[in-house]
């Protein structure tokens, strides 16, 4: 079981600091907010993922999906050379999100993990 709380632990400490400290200085209060919502997001799912709630593995799904798209779009707009700026965040946060979403979407797609996540949102 440690391993799992290490890795939220991981997950939350490399979601909300790169957003605050790689922003200019004073950081600006919508930077603040947006980094704490995207740390409280990524803290929910990993809570709700070792509760196995089932809500929390289709919401896991869909942000694996977004999460993938949209990091393939930048690194595809990258390539290209596109005239765009893109923070270091952002590309601090693909370095983990892509890799963890590539191995975990076909997990949470497979009927052993149906298994694993039968309980509901509320109740026992």
């Amino acid at each position: 079981m440690a391993p799992k709380r290490g890795r939220t632990r991981v997950t939350q400490s490399t979601s909300t600091p790169p957003g605050v400290w790689l922003s200019p200085h004073p950081v600006p209060f919508n930077t603040v907010w947006q980094a704490a919502g995207a740390g409280l997001l990524h803290f929910l799912l990993a809570w709700g993922l070792w509760r196995r709630i089932a809500l929390c593995r289709s919401v896991a799904m869909v942000y694996c999906l977004a999460a993938i798209v949209t990091y393939v779009i930048a690194i595809g707009l990258a390539l290209a050379h596109a005239p765009l700026r893109f923070p270091a965040s952002v590309v601090v946060q693909s370095l983990f999100q892509v890799p963890s979403c590539i191995l975990l979407f076909p997990f949470l797609r497979s009927p052993a993990a149906s298994a694993l996540f039968p309980r509901p949102l509320f109740g026992p």
